[in-house]
């Protein structure tokens, strides 16, 4: 029986795959933004965020995305998408806001060229 190393994925020029290697590095991370769904936790981060990222762990990379509200810095740094998203609630952000950020325009660059796709 022969056996072979599956091909890795190429590379996609801007995107960061979540694989295992992601999954390791983001484990703090994702807990922390997965304890958003309890509404204690999101007054608790409000509270003391500096706190809150110290009882999960945060690495310095993973805090300083965290202050810069940075979503892309967040995904490097091994944040999954749909925990993220738990992190952006708190502060009001919707997929517009994560998909200007993406394509470094403002919300209301990336709403305009929305529309512009739909017509």
């Amino acid at each position: 029986m022969v056996t072979t190393k599956p091909t890795p994925p190429r590379p996609i020029p801007g995107t960061t795959p979540f694989d295992g290697a992601q999954a390791r590095k983001g484990y703090a991370l994702n807990k922390m933004c997965f304890s958003f769904n309890d509404e204690a936790n999101r007054k608790a981060f409000a509270e003391d965020e500096e706190a809150y990222m110290q009882q999960y762990g945060l690495n310095a990379q993973q805090a300083a995305a965290i202050r810069a509200r940075n979503v892309l810095q967040l995904i490097a740094a091994g944040g999954n998408a749909y925990y993220l998203a738990k992190f952006a609630g708190i502060f009001k952000l919707d997929m517009q806001d994560i998909g200007a950020q993406q394509t470094g325009m403002t919300k209301d660059e990336f709403k305009a060229m929305l529309v512009a796709a739909g017509q």
